[in-house]
């Protein structure tokens, strides 16, 4: 019985975003149906955002590891764009 309580527990959250999936996508199907293109695309962001909340989850990335990750990502762009010649990128027209 502890076994069953603590799978329910620990998984409730990747239940919860699995089940915001299924109903954005159900929900996305049945907006293009009666084509309510608007509502079709607000729940197709809302089924990403359960994707990566869910995948993030999984994963065991919290806040703080996704603002280090921010970070490092500023980080490297800056130390890249230090490195590239100034007349790069040149457009040709």
């Amino acid at each position: 019985m502890a076994t069953i309580t603590t799978s329910v527990v620990l998984l409730r959250w990747p239940l919860v975003s699995a089940g915001l999936m299924f109903i954005a996508s159900t929900l996305n199907v049945q907006f293009r149906k009666a084509d309510y293109i608007g509502l079709a695309v607000i729940s197709t962001l809302l089924g990403l955002v359960a994707a990566c909340w869910f995948a993030t989850g999984l994963l065991g990335i919290t806040l703080g590891d996704m603002s280090a990750i921010m970070n490092n990502v500023k980080e490297v762009m800056v130390e890249t764009m230090s490195k590239m010649p100034p007349d790069w990128p040149v457009v040709i027209t």
